[in-house]
């Protein structure tokens, strides 16, 4: 089996496991108890929570544990827009872009049914990026929060987060980034980013699911979703998962494979299945994407016929978004980015992590071009 959908998971590498092992045994005390187990925990905990922000370029308070990218992003968008609104009622829209994960667009789309905000979704180009003049178009005097994610998990489109984010302070505007993917692979400074938050996820790092962190710059207010005893200072309640926290920080500074060489190696096998298959369409930008992502629609087949051959032939890979499964409708990433509905349904995304070899990546596109030819041949629908 070649597996190459690591955009939707990753396994736990061993450095994570021996790291976390202790807090699930032996070392399994609450970190808010005053006793030895208490206190080993709270070291612990402290211990990761300064890696983790060192990883990030921030101060230790500045990191919030979560349960994952998904609460992550849920506390950023909610928590931020409406503790501006809380000090000012006037500022009640949010502004997200046109492809972000499910986790922003309907924590926005909550905000806008439940609390009265109004929501500006911020267009993109054929290739999934957002310019800074679609950004500026989209600022208002009311906006609460710009977010717009750093890349994107079904094509690997790498944003300019730095002038985006530039510009959203220029407005007063604090600036959100969902980094779940771009974790492992792009910088993660976020001084040098310019954000206010910041979004990752430790399964997507080698890392448990059920981890996860939130950066918060410290000027920045967030009503917290989660109440009770007042841990992460007040903004995420519940005893924390020290063994999350640390397999999490494990992750974040362990060492990786050059993304070049990774970045190389993608190029290549997208060449071989534009080479190899007759009508093949790249999606995402041809250059400023992850070195991990290369997803493409093959039109006169249906995505999900192509992923089935695939798996037969030891190919495991994915349509799409991991947190989409179920739906066998058009992604709106790629409608958003121009795709007809009919194309957008021929969509797979092949995703790896730095482990992947070019004979891998080799066999993998020559299994394409059959699995292609042979949905094709049968005739199989373009529309679901």
């Amino acid at each position: 089996m070649i597996f190459l959908d690591a955009a939707a998971t990753t396994p736990v590498r061993r450095e994570v496991l021996e790291a976390m092992w202790p807090y699930l045994t032996g070392e399994f005390g609450n970190p808010s108890s005053h006793h030895s187990l208490g206190e080993a925990a709270a070291t612990a905990l402290a211990g990761a929570r300064a890696a983790t922000a060192q990883a990030l370029g921030c101060r230790p308070g500045e990191v919030v544990f979560t349960s994952g990218g998904t609460e992550a992003d849920n506390l950023a968008v909610k928590g931020i827009a409406l503790a501006r609104r809380a000090a000012d009622p006037r500022l009640d829209r949010v502004a997200i872009s046109a492809v972000e994960h499910p986790a922003v667009e309907e924590s926005a789309r909550y905000l806008e049914r439940v609390h009265g905000f109004a929501v500006d979704v911020i267009p993109v180009d054929r290739f999934g990026q957002v310019t800074e003049e679609a950004l500026a178009a989209a600022l208002q005097s009311g906006t609460a929060l710009v977010s717009i994610m750093y890349a994107n998990n079904e094509v690997g489109t790498v944003q300019p987060i730095a002038r985006l984010a530039a510009l959203a302070r220029a407005h007063g505007v604090p600036f959100h980034t969902d980094a779940v993917q771009a974790a492992g692979w792009l910088p993660l400074d976020t001084g040098a980013l310019g954000v206010d938050a910041l979004s990752i996820s430790g399964h997507k790092l080698g890392a448990p699911k059920g981890s996860g962190a939130l950066f918060v710059r410290g000027r920045v207010r967030v009503e917290p979703l989660v109440h009770g005893g007042g841990q992460e200072r007040g903004r995420r309640s519940g005893t924390e998962n020290v063994a999350g926290a640390v397999a999490l920080a494990t992750a974040l500074t362990l060492p990786r494979e050059p993304a070049g060489r990774v970045a190389a190696l993608r190029d290549g096998f997208i060449d071989a299945v534009l080479a190899g298959v007759p009508g093949a369409l790249l999606t995402g930008h041809p250059t400023e994407r992850l070195p991990s992502v290369a997803s493409f629609c093959f039109p006169g087949t249906s995505g999900e016929s192509v992923l089935l051959e695939l798996e037969r032939q030891g190919i495991i890979c994915s349509s799409g978004s991991a947190c989409a499964a179920g739906s066998d409708a058009p992604s709106p990433v790629l409608l958003a980015m121009g795709i007809e509905p009919e194309v957008a349904q021929t969509a797979v995304r092949f995703s790896f992590d730095s482990t992947v070899t070019a004979a891998q990546l080799q066999e993998a596109a020559a299994a394409v071009r059959t699995a292609v030819g042979s949905v094709r041949s049968l005739g199989t629908p373009s529309t679901g």
